[in-house]
């Protein structure tokens, strides 16, 4: 399984992927994308079974990025892990097609809550 990685910071792209270890999804492989672009780019190369994408990017946001997707046609599950979490960002994640917004700071236990309905 795959899980593709979209922030624009380095070192929160590892603090993601460690709580996915420690949330018991380290059997997964990881892919890191900077942005909304390069996750688009990402997706068509390295087909992930899920998308975490932060919410404010450079270059395109994280809402661009799932638009863009779904627009493609493309429905795979995607998820925000970002500190946007207001009930208009939560509505408007929803709206777009997110499954779930993950909240900074979180937890492992948040991500297993969030990906266990998704990923199993």
């Amino acid at each position: 399984m795959r899980i593709l990685v979209t922030d624009d910071s380095r070192v929160m792209r590892q603090i993601v992927a460690r709580a996915l270890r420690q949330a018991g999804y380290g059997h997964c492989e990881v892919v890191e994308a900077v942005d909304g672009r390069d996750g688009l780019a990402k997706v068509q190369e390295a087909d992930p079974d899920l998308v975490l994408s932060d919410w404010n990017m450079p270059e395109m946001t994280g809402l661009d990025f799932l638009t863009a997707l779904r627009a493609s046609g493309d429905v795979r599950p995607f998820g925000f892990v970002t500190s946007e979490s207001s009930e208009p960002m939560r509505a408007a994640a929803e709206q777009a097609g997110a499954l779930f917004l993950i909240a900074k700071p979180f937890t492992a236990e948040a991500f297993r809550e969030a990906l266990e309905p998704v990923l199993g």
